[in-house]
């Protein structure tokens, strides 16, 4: 018989103070991979900001140092050093040891704060070798310093001297004359626990102390970083605050439609909430800040950023529930009232064609916030939405109406009008361009030379230059898995051109189709008819040009193609090379000194070359032989990858090169004309 295991009240656990977090630190800052490791100073940069929100703070400075410390310093009135009343603990040892312990919980520290529950210092603390922090207010400076939240003196730098316990706060010295007030804390972290390999990610530093910067205008933010041989100084400052934070946002290459739209009101909620006793009261009233920017530009791409008392929420929540459902319900009222917009019987535009080529930054100062959780991805203050829907939806139907910025408005309704029409268009074109097999029925371009294979991950579209290079590469394929499609000369620059020009050309509706899977923001590459594209164009200046219109056309329309590296260029030569007499000798080369050296390789080994050596004018001029070998055989042929490891600097290349704009083309021009060699020009 077996004994009955008993259950009684010595096998609960009851964590005290900061053992809980050090038990279950993904309770308290998210996660235990880097994200988590970044939590962490976003917590103590947060506390910094509050000051500045407050108009306590004007410059924070973050360092990253080479010990893998992170050191916050503000210019704040500094955390209390006085003795508070019913601990008996200092105001510093109080809000750095204690959980739900500070200055945000409706007393008279902060009108509205990033931090709301008191947890956010201390978690770090109590997840730190060691944490040190210096406070000057008073005319003294404090000090005082923790292991794993633990107060106590350090007998040397760095987490590895001996510790011993001492509670109490330290006064030591003055401060000097003129030094300002303020708080510095330096931290570090234990990695035991978190996950191997999880590290402190510096470009989410960077990006998290601009926002704030945009956020919070009159407050300087000035990143140190000591990690490599030399300190590097970043200063973020932005006078104009959301307006700069949409430019910063836009997409690069995206021209404005509207100016930006900066919207600001205050506006009152109810909620219960508890008073300064723990006492939950009902429809206690809240007043809430909010401040929009928004405008459109001409690209399709999106960017909505949200937060509440300047932290990120990368999830959106009510506030952004409140802005979706203003801004469609004043755009769609606009539209309807605007004569010649719609067709009779059009369909309205929906909330993804009113965002189309948007970018916008909404941004809510609420007291004691609610969040999904403690990392406060997504605010559930359930009042904001119709504070935020009032105040958006009164000024965007204003700013329609309004005589200044009516046409304006106009070339912005306009805009959202032909998104929904693309929209309905490209769904159209997606349900009917699925890959089918001639016996299922498909209705493809009659040009489409199409592979008898069914797999896609084999199969291969070559998009040919021109009729005539298609009669050799039709007999040079294999036709089991190679397709071809002709193009008649070069298709639109869709740099310059709107989606719904694109989509009109001839050329670029037959690519979309035959491929499948859609453009735009409805690209769906799990539905692309083949494994590979690939470019094939003469070797020419003109078969170059048709080059970077295409690659231009996926980079803008069908980006997951080159992201999932799927596009490729094939490389035909411009020469052949050949020799006379016994074992004559077949050389294909690609460049006029690539040509010569060639020759003159051959020559030195006692070859007699064929001269004039000929050149290819373009692919047709190739038999099939010639063409299978350089430029269609797995095997054998050149083909070079598309890539964009970096999308932001080659967007930013593609506007320059193929763009409107011709002033900064030109410049480009005259600045690289030094670095043309000149005996590779094509004449």
């Amino acid at each position: 018989m077996t004994a009955e295991t008993l259950y009684g009240a010595d096998d609960l656990t009851h964590l005290e103070g900061l053992e809980a977090v050090r038990k279950r630190p993904g309770m308290y800052i998210g996660s235990t991979d880097s994200r988590g490791i970044n939590h962490l100073f976003s917590e103590i940069v947060d506390n910094s900001t509050d000051e500045g929100v407050a108009g306590h703070a004007t410059k924070i400075v973050v360092t990253l140092h080479a010990d893998g410390s992170v050191q916050v310093d503000d210019d704040g009135r500094g955390i209390p050093t006085d003795v508070h009343a019913k601990s008996g603990l200092s105001g510093v040892e109080l809000v750095l040891t204690k959980l739900h312990a500070g200055g945000k919980f409706g007393g008279s520290g902060y009108k509205t704060s990033g931090g709301l529950h008191g947890v956010g210092a201390s978690a770090v603390n109590a997840l730190s070798h060691r944490f040190d922090v210096t406070v000057r207010n008073g005319g003294k400076v404090h000090e005082m310093s923790f292991a794993h939240g633990v107060p106590g003196v350090f007998d040397g730098p760095g987490p590895k001297a001996k510790f011993t316990r001492q509670g109490g706060l330290n006064v030591v010295g003055k401060m000097k004359r003129n030094e300002s007030t303020g708080t510095s804390i330096r931290y570090w972290y234990d990695a035991r626990y978190f996950e191997n390999n999880a590290a402190l990610d510096v470009e989410a530093v960077r990006t998290k102390m601009r926002n704030t910067a945009f956020l919070v205008p009159g407050v300087t933010y000035v990143l140190r970083s000591a990690l490599e041989d030399t300190i590097a100084e970043e200063v973020f400052h932005y006078p104009n605050g959301l307006s700069d934070m949409v430019d910063f946002l836009a997409p690069s290459g995206d021209r404005a439609v509207s100016g930006t739209l900066l919207i600001n009101g205050s506006g009152t909620y109810f909620e219960n909430a508890a008073d300064e006793n723990g006492v939950m009261r009902s429809k206690v009233e809240r007043q809430a800040e909010i401040e929009v920017a928004l405008r459109w530009g001409t690209g399709y791409e999106r960017t909505v950023e949200c937060f509440t008392n300047t932290i990120r929420n990368m999830h959106g929540g009510t506030h952004r529930r409140g802005f979706d459902r203003a801004v469609v319900k004043a755009i769609q009222d606009a539209i309807s009232k605007t004569r010649g917009l719609l067709k009779p019987k059009e369909d309205m535009p929906t909330l993804d064609d009113v965002l189309e080529g948007m970018t916008a930054v909404i941004h809510v100062r609420i007291p004691e916030p609610q969040f999904t959780s403690q990392t406060k991805d997504e605010l559930s203050t359930a009042g904001i939405t119709k504070v935020l829907q009032g105040i958006v939806d009164a000024q965007v139907r204003a700013w329609t109406e309004d005589r200044k910025t009516k046409v304006e408005a106009k070339t912005v309704l306009q805009k959202v009008v032909d998104a929904s029409r693309v929209r309905l268009t490209q769904k159209q074109q997606k349900d009917a361009a699925r890959r089918k097999t001639a016996l299922e029925g498909a209705a493809m371009p009659a040009k489409l030379v199409d592979c008898r294979t069914t797999g896609v991950s084999r199969s291969e579209l070559f998009l040919v230059e021109g009729d005539s290079a298609l009669g050799s590469a039709r007999m040079a394929r294999v036709s089991e898995y190679q397709a071809l499609l002709p193009l008649r000369g070069k298709i639109l620059n869709v740099q310059k051109a709107s989606l719904a020009d694109t989509l009109r050309n001839a050329e670029i509706a037959s690519i979309v189709q035959v491929l499948g899977a859609g453009t735009g923001r409805t690209f769906d590459i799990s539905q692309m008819r083949y494994g590979r594209v690939i470019l094939m164009a003469d070797a020419d200046v003109d078969g170059s040009h048709i080059r970077t219109l295409l690659i231009t056309l996926f980079a803008k329309y069908m980006r997951p193609v080159i992201e999932d590296g799927r596009l490729y260029a094939a490389m035909p030569p411009l020469h052949k090379v050949m020799t006379r007499g016994r074992n004559a000798e077949t050389h294909f080369t690609f460049t006029q000194r690539q040509m010569e050296q060639t020759v003159a390789k051959l020559e030195k080994a006692g070859k007699t070359v064929v001269t004039p050596v000929p050149r290819f004018k373009g692919l047709g001029e190739m038999d099939a032989d010639e063409l299978w070998e350089t430029t269609m055989n797995p095997a054998s042929r050149s083909v070079r990858r598309i890539t964009m490891d970096d999308a932001e600097a080659a967007e930013e290349a593609l506007e320059l090169l193929m763009g409107e704009k011709v002033e900064p083309r030109r410049n480009w021009l005259v600045e690289s004309a030094a670095r043309v060699d000149q005996s590779a020009i094509d004449l």
